[in-house]
């Protein structure tokens, strides 16, 4: 079943209306309707173009947020081979909202990192929606060290709406996973590229995102709090959400204009979920490239890359 956001209630009536026909058509041979279901097939087009000609950022972060966009998993089984998972902080337990391990990406040995949200009911508890605890973090570390160690470069996938904020987490040391997964990534001598997929909320996604390159998908989002928390803090209505993220600067083309992303990576009209192999196959490219820009640089060149890029951000665009 395909998931409709609130404002393309109007194309799922055309595109509800087109499947009717055609439902009732394979019921009775002897029905033709393939024009109009053609007309409405156009009409539809149209409207999906329309729709997404010009996205405010509250649609944008709704569009991150679509249930049916590909997850971390979905990137994993088409750009690397032999993904071999490793699990647990050696010390508490294994957090199943960040996966890493070894893979290859091109026949080349790396360690991939990203957030798993889940695709239904049972997998998005399991995987707590995506919400890493300080467990999660602690496994990043051991693994961005272990990529270190044997000189692998490192990619990770973004898509989270925060660390997870809830007691036990907080006990375990969530604040300071957080900044030590942080600390790691500015520390290592290895490659280090993001790709934010869906969301990248708060200290969750610096912990992963602070790379020698970053890119995010079109209508991903990546900004210190999401936009209902905003206006919850500031305006004490967490329905001023749409306010919010017009004040954030969010989506990813404001934080290419200051820095903060490197490459923007176009997305199929209607969405990442409207063409899930191309935007593999895009994010893929992209990832390839980033890893060649990076290829012949040494340790120390790649650490001072890193932390200048940090420095730096923010210093452009922003009289934009």
């Amino acid at each position: 079943m395909t998931h409709y956001l609130d404002f393309e209630k109007p194309l799922a009536e055309i595109e509800g209306k087109a499947e009717e026909l055609r439902a009732m058509a394979r019921q009775n041979n002897e029905m033709d309707i393939e024009d109009e279901a053609a007309a409405l097939d156009k009409k539809a087009k149209q409207l999906l173009q329309d729709l997404y000609k010009n996205l405010t950022p509250w649609r944008k972060c709704q569009i991150a947020r679509h249930p049916d966009r590909p997850h971390c998993i979905d990137y994993i089984n088409a750009m690397f081979t032999e993904f071999t998972p490793l699990a647990g902080d050696r010390n508490f337990a294994d957090d199943h909202a960040v996966i890493g391990g070894l893979a290859r990406f091109d026949d080349q040995p790396v360690i991939v990192i990203g957030h798993e949200k889940g695709h239904d009911t049972k997998t998005r508890i399991e995987r707590n929606f995506g919400m890493a605890r300080p467990e999660g973090y602690r496994k990043a570390i051991r693994l961005m060290e272990m990529a270190d160690k044997f000189g692998l470069p490192v990619i990770t996938l973004v898509d989270t709406p925060g660390a997870y904020p809830g007691k036990g987490a907080e006990e375990r040391g969530q604040s300071e996973a957080i900044a030590r997964s942080t600390e790691k990534c500015l520390q290592i001598g290895v490659p280090l590229i993001s790709v934010v997929i869906g969301e990248g909320g708060s200290g969750g996604a610096v912990a992963f995102a602070t790379a020698n390159r970053v890119a995010m998908l079109e209508h991903s989002v990546y900004s210190v709090i999401s936009p209902e928390g905003c206006a919850s803090i500031l305006w004490k209505d967490a329905e001023k959400m749409r306010e919010a993220a017009e004040a954030l600067r969010l989506t990813a083309q404001d934080l290419k204009k200051l820095a903060v992303c490197d490459h923007v990576i176009a997305e199929p009209i209607g969405g990442a979920h409207r063409d899930r192999e191309h935007t593999l196959a895009s994010v893929r490219t992209v990832i390839g490239e980033m890893l060649a820009e990076l290829s012949g640089m040494n340790a120390k060149a790649l650490i001072n890359d890193r932390r200048k890029k940090f420095l730096d951000m923010g210093s452009k665009g922003l009289a934009a």
